[in-house]
């Protein structure tokens, strides 16, 4: 795919449709992204790998922006991208060189 998707505009159309799952949901995010023992940047970076080793393109075009807003450097991001390469194998390094890179470009980050 890796076209540019705005997850966020499409998280809010999907809780128009569903709103006590979606309101559920971005609850529970809320709560274990923001600051605690690890930063909010931190957290989305773990995000960012997580979706790599899954291969979720929809996952990365939520949290590499996300990452980038709080902060994270294109080479935390990719770093973050290695710790999935690591974990998940040369998919991982498939995936995080396509999609990733092409949401980096497209942040201009």
């Amino acid at each position: 795919m890796t076209e540019k998707i705005d997850m966020n505009e499409r998280l809010e159309a999907m809780a128009g449709q569903l709103p006590e799952v979606m309101n559920a949901l971005m609850g529970l995010h809320s709560e274990v992204v923001k600051d605690g023992a690890l930063s909010a940047r931190t957290k989305e970076l773990m995000m960012v790998g997580i979706a790599v080793a899954l291969r979720c393109e929809y996952c990365l075009w939520k949290h590499v922006p996300e990452a980038v807003r709080l902060g994270a450097t294109r080479e935390e991001v990719l770093e973050a991208v290695s710790t999935a390469i690591v974990m998940a194998g040369g998919p991982a390094v498939a995936y995080g060189s396509v999609v990733v890179l092409k949401i980096l470009d497209e942040l201009d980050v």
